[in-house]
């Protein structure tokens, strides 16, 4: 862990790589298509162009000057918080990045006095899932999906 660097400010040509490496990791980990990519894209634009520095955060997980992992707290309508793009490559898993990643996260949104907050995942992240589970987040709907080229059950998560 002692390579790795957490930054918490957006740089030219981060939204790119942040939507190249979710790209990348999920389709080779999930069989997505490129259509995941292009989903990532537009949404990372959504926050950009909504982003407030009093309200938004994010977490840049570098190692060498290169985005290995990401993760961001986006506001939302009616005091609340979406968790967003949590993201690690395979070699950065398991080594205690993600639950440091996720607990800065929580305290961002508790010291920001957040009301709730929400995040949305598919079926196959375990890992991912029992980390959110360990925060407080508790599964509330699930649907089937095929919109990012495989079948796959979206599963929306919330914290109150």
């Amino acid at each position: 862990m002692s390579k790795i660097v957490i930054r918490n400010t957006l740089n030219s040509g981060d939204l790119g790589q942040i939507a190249a490496l979710h790209g990348k990791i999920y389709a080779q980990e999930h069989g997505f298509g490129l259509g995941f990519e292009a989903y990532v894209m537009e949404s990372l634009v959504e926050f950009y162009r909504q982003y407030d520095s009093q309200l938004d955060k994010v977490w840049v997980v570098e190692v060498q000057g290169i985005m290995v992992g990401f993760l961001l707290l986006m506001h939302r309508p009616k005091n609340l918080a979406q968790l967003r793009y949590f993201i690690l490559e395979k070699e950065y898993r398991g080594i205690g990045l993600g639950r440091k990643l996720i607990s800065e996260w929580m305290e961002f949104y508790h010291e920001k006095g957040y009301a709730g907050a929400y995040l949305y995942t598919t079926s196959g992240l375990d890992s991912a899932v029992h980390l959110y589970e360990s925060f407080g987040f508790r599964k509330v709907s699930e649907k089937q999906s095929e919109d990012f080229g495989v079948p796959l059950k979206e599963i929306l998560f919330r914290l109150t």
